[in-house]
């Protein structure tokens, strides 16, 4: 069964000390909070579905799926360095990120298909962002758990476009719409939560939570792990959830462009190589 992979069929005797790379360790502790912050996630998606039992019930296997990736990680960012405590940085985090409202069965989207449109976005970025890191790594623990995690990823996308296709019909939304709703979440790709999490996992106990000083720490690593051909696949997701079509030609330009400008991103964070 696809996604049916536990922590126990992960080799953690290879793990190699010696090939941990500092800055890959540091967005792998955020990760893993972000990842295991998927029960709430899948809270949030239960009450907007609640009239859509199958929907309902494959979006807690998503979620029980996103938890296991956070457990992972963690697992490995432990094993990279016994002072990380996970349970602590868990403890930091929710502390301080104030998510999705658990108040409410509406969408923050607008709507059902407006919702799916939005996790399509975000299954496309996380699914070529952990292809990015598995090749950038060199420890072959990390590297397994990152390509095990992108091929759930690129799983959910389908999952949620499947979904998408039988709502978007039922309400009616057309090119515009998603299009106007896939650029929106685009531009939260650099929200508060993905800087938070590197804040909760990797600052100081006396440090102050800055926003645009930890976001853009974590994006000068992430950014860096990429390369075109990451973007180009991630484009193409994108657009298909979009419903735009083009060509192969235009879509990988677009891709390559998505890549120079975040490559622009990350240059004027000015961050030192340690970050």
């Amino acid at each position: 069964m696809p996604g049916a992979w536990t922590l126990d069929d992960i080799d953690w005797s290879r793990f190699d000390a010696q090939k941990v790379d500092p800055n890959l360790l540091r967005v792998a502790k955020a990760a893993s909070l972000v990842e295991h912050n998927g029960g709430a996630y899948t809270d949030y998606l239960c009450r907007v579905f609640n009239n859509d039992d199958e929907f309902k019930k494959a979006a807690r296997q998503w979620g029980a799926e996103e938890i296991r990736h956070g457990k992972a990680l963690a697992r490995w960012a432990e094993m990279a360095d016994p002072e990380f405590s996970f349970n602590a940085a868990m403890e930091r985090f929710n502390a301080g990120f104030d998510g999705l409202p658990q108040d409410t069965d509406v969408s923050v989207r607008g709507s059902q298909a407006s919702e799916l449109v939005a996790r399509c976005i975000v299954e496309s970025g996380t699914s070529s962002y952990y292809t990015a890191l598995a090749e950038a790594a060199e420890e072959p623990v990390f590297k397994e758990i990152c390509r095990r995690i992108a091929g759930d990823e690129f799983r959910h996308y389908k999952l949620f476009y499947k979904t998408l296709d039988r709502y978007a019909e039922k309400e009616k939304l057309g090119r515009f719409g998603r299009f106007r709703v896939a650029w929106g979440r685009l531009g939260e790709t650099e929200d508060d939560e993905l800087s938070y999490a590197y804040y909760a996992a990797n600052a100081d106990p006396d440090d102050v939570y800055s926003q645009n000083e930890h976001g853009a720490r974590y994006l000068w690593i992430a950014y860096g792990c990429y390369k075109p051909h990451h973007v180009q696949r991630a484009a193409s997701m994108i657009l298909k959830a979009a419903g735009l079509s083009f060509s192969d030609r235009i879509r990988s330009w677009i891709g390559y462009l998505g890549w120079r400008f975040m490559q622009y991103r990350r240059e004027k964070t000015g961050v030192p190589v340690s970050a």
